[in-house]
Parts: structure tokens; sequence; C-alpha cells
């Protein structure tokens, strides 16, 4: 093979040919480094018949600069690429290079200086000196990742270093991960757990692909349960990947994880240091990261020999990517199942409404846990109508549930409340003008922060102090907080019970999986009292002593437009209330809703799952909605907005008439603003039977729009603003 045909990781290149110069070996799925003019690019040896391009002369190919020292990507995995653009609508350059996500991992073995304290003190003690060396114990890293552990300057610790205060280690960047025993802590299994867990072993057993769904009411132990099909896997010598939604239940699954096989996972997710990335990723390629753990991009990572594929709490949304490639990993990890011919588990307490379709259909296996572990049982629900019983004046939690939380406070128990909204409060105006805060880049309000004193965007991050007096009229202590946020359900809390100690639990306070861990310790060991949190509290964790579940308002879910929006409130609800009652006390859960009617809130109250899918199966059928239809969102934005609009009417003005193909819009985004870019969508509803991929393809592919304008195409949409 004297020529090869390269995929560089640039979406705005095509494929390119390379001459191989002589006793390189360069098989397929080899990263090479390719010239490209003055510079090198980064590319993937693929198959030439796969990636059509135009055929350049032998004369004019230059050679490839070089083979990186990593494993070729496998040829599961090449496909598993192509499928993934090609179905998202994306650039495969742009997919690829999710697979390469770690530079530092290309360049072959390295050490690197690491440094920890050595036990001796500095000459002369300063208070930037004792802090750093206080908050350094038991630390050991580079002096950049020191200094940001002791928020201190890289210049203390290199006079620490000077000083003989901290210690310089060589390490291997490469080092192994301690190995995990599948026969560490054999656990003890009920009837049913052992069922299941006999029917996944065997699958892993059998090397073939097979879809399951793992449907377990919560605290059945669906996790215990998997456990025993990643044992096998790696009895078989082969390597596993679990799939988390979230960053922060990481540490919590790490020890669970640990207390079974003896040794944590390997780590994967944006929070990782790039030395952790590295050594990472090394290991995944190499074969020595037995059991991977990660946010929803470790799913395109080149594993060696993988085994089994678990994806927990299968039914979230944030396993959806609403930028760049616009994949759901539930859907992706299905698919790489198939690619390396491997069992996937898909495990959830309240499963999307589209997996349960497909296990009806057969082409998943489902797999139930319908009882909860030890004799535990699911906690008493019961609605409390704000129509009928409101808060005092100035409040948001209703008498009844105020007494509620009295009686199980007072008998040692912890009660956790539940309001998706983070900060303070949603809106804050000016009582003298009517003055609303807005942010200056998104079409969405500032969000009050009290415990921090800012108002923030949650959409681009902006943030401002809250200012004194009023900016449009200039009145002084004018300004008023408008609705709740779970910092405002704290204050109230503070008030009524000033002994009960809180843990606030959102992406701001617990954003890191240290904090986590740090936040999950306190509850155990019962140093909390009442825990007010967004949807971060409705999966994952369990603590015994948590009996009372208070859902602050039950309608905010089913605001805004979402169309999936029934499906979602139900799951956030049904996976808070599942956190009561987990240990040997029975648990309650009080629902605060204004709209006790409504079918989602009526098949919560009645603890009836399978009505309320019936139901919306039914209005999905009707509506030719997902899973009976397909759904996708063109996203069409610019700086200008005469130009924005002017694309998106160009755009909608092309539509192609087809009969089981029914296009809307285009119309203004509800966030018709984001991150200083006007707004425009339009949805495409088409039937199953439909190649909407490809027409969405010849659609826009016979445009031709400003550079200026950037037009997304989100395939499955989940996020409909």
């Amino acid at each position: 093979m004297n020529r090869a045909r390269c995929l560089v990781l640039n979406a705005a290149l095509g494929p390119l040919d390379y001459r191989v110069p002589a006793g390189l070996d360069v098989p397929l799925g080899a990263v090479v480094a390719c010239p490209l003019g003055p510079r090198e690019v980064l590319g993937i040896v693929w198959e030439a018949d796969r990636l059509p391009g135009a055929e350049v002369p032998e004369a004019k190919l230059r050679p490839l600069s070089g083979v990186l020292p990593v494993p070729p990507l496998k040829a599961s995995l090449r496909r598993l690429i192509e499928w993934t653009a090609d179905y998202y609508c994306a650039p495969l350059a742009a997919v690829a290079r999710m697979t390469l996500a770690s530079g530092g991992a290309l360049r072959g073995p390295a050490t690197m200086t690491e440094y920890r304290l050595s036990g001796g003190l500095p000459e002369r003690m300063t208070p930037q000196r004792e802090h750093a060396i206080a908050a350094l114990e038991g630390e050991q890293a580079t002096i950049r990742e020191l200094a940001a552990i002791a928020g201190v300057s890289e210049g203390v610790l290199r006079g620490l270093v000077n000083q003989g205060v901290l210690e310089p280690v060589v390490v291997d960047c490469d080092r192994p991960y301690p190995p995990a025993d599948p026969d560490h802590a054999a656990p003890h299994l009920s009837p049913d757990q052992h069922a299941v867990a006999a029917r996944l072993v065997e699958a892993v057993g059998a090397g073939e692909f097979a879809p399951f769904l793992l449907d377990g009411v919560t605290g059945s132990g669906k996790t215990e349960t998997y456990f025993e099909p990643v044992a096998a896997a790696l009895r078989a010598g082969r390597q596993v990947l679990v799939l988390l939604p979230e960053i922060a239940l990481t540490e919590n699954f790490l020890r669970r994880f640990a207390d079974r096989f003896g040794a944590p996972p390997v780590v994967w997710h944006s929070s990782l240091k790039s030395t952790e990335r590295r050594r990472a990723w090394r290991a995944i390629a190499g074969g020595g990261a037995q059991v991977v753990v990660g946010a929803r991009s470790a799913l395109f990572l080149p594993y060696a020999d993988l085994g089994l594929i678990v994806v927990d709490e299968a039914h979230e949304v944030s396993f959806k990517q609403d930028d760049g490639v616009r994949y759901n990993a539930r859907d992706v990890a299905v698919m790489r199942a198939r690619f390396e011919s491997v069992p996937v588990i898909l495990a959830s307490a309240t499963p999307a409404l589209e997996s349960l379709q497909m296990a009806e259909s057969g082409t998943y296996e489902k797999l139930d846990l319908p009882a909860r572990f030890g004799g535990a049982t699911l906690p008493d629900i019961a609605l409390i109508d704000l129509t009928q019983e409101r808060p005092e004046r100035g409040r948001w939690l209703a008498p009844s549930l105020v007494a509620a939380m009295g009686e199980r406070l007072a008998r040692g128990e912890q009660v956790l409340l539940f309001l998706n909204r983070r900060g303070y409060a949603p809106l804050t105006l000016c009582r003298n003008c009517g003055y609303r805060f807005q942010c200056p880049n998104c079409s969405a309000w500032l969000v009050e922060h009290r415990f921090s004193r800012r108002l923030a965007c949650h959409h681009c991050g902006h943030e401002t102090p809250p200012p004194a007096t009023c900016p449009e009229c200039g009145e002084p202590d004018c300004l008023v907080a408008c609705g709740p946020g779970v910092e405002r359900i704290a204050d109230e809390v503070a008030e009524l019970f000033p002994d009960a100690r809180q843990a606030l639990v959102t992406s701001d306070t617990l954003g890191a999986p240290d904090r986590a861990a740090e936040f999950v310790a306190a509850a155990e060991a019962g140093a909390v009292d009442v825990i007010i949190g967004t949807q971060l509290v409705t999966k994952g964790f369990h603590f015994p002593e948590l009996t009372l579940v208070g859902v602050v308002d039950a309608d905010l879910g089913l605001e805004g437009g979402d169309l999936r929006a029934a499906e979602r409130t139900y799951q956030q609800i049904a996976q808070v209330a599942g956190r009561a009652g987990r240990g040997t006390k029975p648990g309650a859960v009080l629902i605060q809703t204004r709209h006790p009617d409504a079918p989602v809130i009526a098949a919560l109250a009645a603890g009836d799952r399978d009505a309320f899918y019936a139901a919306e199966t039914e209005a999905r059928r009707h509506a030719g909605a997902p899973p009976f239809g397909r759904w996708a969102a063109i996203i069409v934005s610019s700086e200008d907005e005469a130009e924005a609009r002017d694309a998106a009417r160009a755009i909608g003005g092309a539509r192609p008439e087809l009969p089981d193909v029914a296009i809307l819009g285009p119309a203004p985004a509800p966030l018709s603003l984001l991150r200083g870019r006007y707004r425009y969508r339009l949805l495409v509803n088409a039937r199953r039977s439909e190649p909407l991929q490809d027409i969405i393809r010849q659609w826009l592919g016979a445009l031709h729009l400003p550079a200026s304008v950037r037009v997304s195409i989100d395939i499955d949409p989940y996020n409909f603003v």
C-alpha cells in the first residue's frame, strides 16, 4: 500500500490522499501526522471506498510525516463514527475528533514531574505558605494543579520547592491502574435480582449484540444487579463501559464500585486534569483500563476489547448533547454495542417512552425488578392542591408540607425538598418602574443568586452584581425578587426550622465530583437534616434516613412548550420520590400542584406508571411524534437579526413538498437571542419510513447562505428553546 486516504480532523476539509514512505507501516485506523501547507494536522487512515474523494495523481502526493505511537482505531469504531456522522448530519471529522480527546496521549510513553509535601517547613512562614501547606496535605500533582488546589499562585509553591518543603517525584504518565477483582465482595441478591443477573451474565458469555432494558423501581438494586455481568466481563478479560448522566454522580458510584470490586474504575469526564485524561486514554486504548465510568463522551474512546456497555439512568435528558455533534449517548451506545457485538444494558426506573416501545416490539429484551431490595416499600404519594391550601403570604411551602417536615425532623429523619430552579429567584424587577433585569446576550431574565450576590444568565454565563439602585429610574432599595428558586426555599426552611442543618444541592454547589462526595458523606453521617435541590437530587443517591420528599412545584416542568414535557415531568418527580423510604423506615412524598387533575400529576399520585405511559403513547401515536414519527430541528443563527431572519426565510422557501413530511416554521426560537446570536427555528416531522437525514441534506445542500450564518441540524431534538 503506497498511498493512504486520510480523514483529517478539520471539518472544513474533505478526505486527503498521501504517499506512504517506504518502510512505514500504516494500517487502516492508524493515527498519522499529515503535512498540510506549512504545518501538520492529525489524520486517521480510512478505507478509500468508504471515504469518497477526488483521485490525486501519484506524483502530486505528499508523504505522510509519520504514524503516532497509539493503537490504530478498530474497524468497529470507524463504523460507529460513520454512523453517528450520517445519522446526526454532522461532519465526519467532528465525530472522529471525539475519539482523540487527549492530545497528550498521542505523543507516546512519557514521564513527568509531580510534587508533594516533604514534611519540612520553610525558613520563613507566611500566611500564604501556611495555607498552602495545610491544603496540600496528601496531595501529589504538578505545580499548576497544586496551585489550583491550594488557591495560591505558582510562585508561592516554587518558593516552597526551592526551600525543600515540596519535593519532586518523577512518575510514569502511563502507570497502570489498580486491578478490579470480580470476586472481591460477592453480593447477596434477591431472587428477582439473581434471575436478571443470570440472564445478563449469560449474554456477556455469548459475546453477541444483545440490547436489554433493565426496568426496576427506585431502590430495587439495579446497580448491584448489573455489577454481576460487569464481573463476568472482567473474568473474561474484557473491558466494560458504564455511562452516567452527571459528573456529580461519579463519586457516589465509584465508592459502590470499589466496595464491590476492591478498586475504583477508570473515570472519564470533562473535569479531569490533562494528565489524568492522558493516562486514562492510553489505558483504554491499550486495554489496561478494565472498567471505565464516564459521561457521554466516554462512548467514543478507542477501547481495545469492549465486552459490555451499561447506560445507567438511561432516560436522562443530559445524555443528549445540545451543541457541536448533537448526539444522544443512549442511542449511540446501542449502536456501539451493535458494531462491537457486545450486550448493552439500559437501566432506569422510568425508561424513555422510545425504549419501552423498542422493548414492546421485541427489539430490546426487557428485564424487570418490580420490588425494592431488602423489604423496603415504595413511599406513599399524596397531592397538595395549592388552589385549596395556599402557603402563607410570602412563602412557598404549604402548611401540610411544613407540618410533615416538622414531624420527620422531630424523629431525627431526613427531608428532601425538590424544586428544579437554581438560584434565589428567576426574575428581579423594580417595584417603582417595573424594570426587569434581562441578559444583554440572551432573551432571558437574569436569575438572582443571593448566596453568591450576583445576577446570572443560566444560558451564556453573563454575571453582574445586583445594583444598589434601579438602572432605569434610579430608585434605591426598590428591587423585588419574583418567584422561588432553591435558595429562596432554603431561606424559608431556615426561618421555619432554624435548628435544621441544610444542604443545597445544585450544579452551582455540587459541580465537581469531590463536592458531591462531601455532600454524600455528610448526608449519610446524619449531618444533614434537610436537603434542598434541583434535578441533581433526583438520581443515584441512597440515604436510608430520608423518609419525606416534598415537591415544591410539580407544574414547573409542564411549562414552556416542551414536546416531551409530560414524560420528563413524570420521570423527574418519580425519580425524586424514589429517594424516600429506601431504608427500613417507610417514606412519604407530598407533591404541591395547582393542576391535580393533569394526567401526569394524577398518574404520579395513583402510582400508575403504566396508565401514564399508555396515555402518552397514544398521544404520541396520534401526533406522529417519536417513537412513531421522526423529528428534526433546524436552527438558523447570526449576530445580525435581519440576516438570521432572511436566511431562515430562504430555507423555509426552499422546503421540499413531500406527502409524509411536515415542515413547521421558520419562526423565532423561544430563546430568540442566545450568546449574542439571533435564532430562528424550523421543525420537521416525518413518518419513520422517510429518509429524514437525506431529505434535510439535499434541501440544505442546494442553498448558498452567508458565511456568518450558522445552520445547525438537531436530529431527535430534546431541547426546543
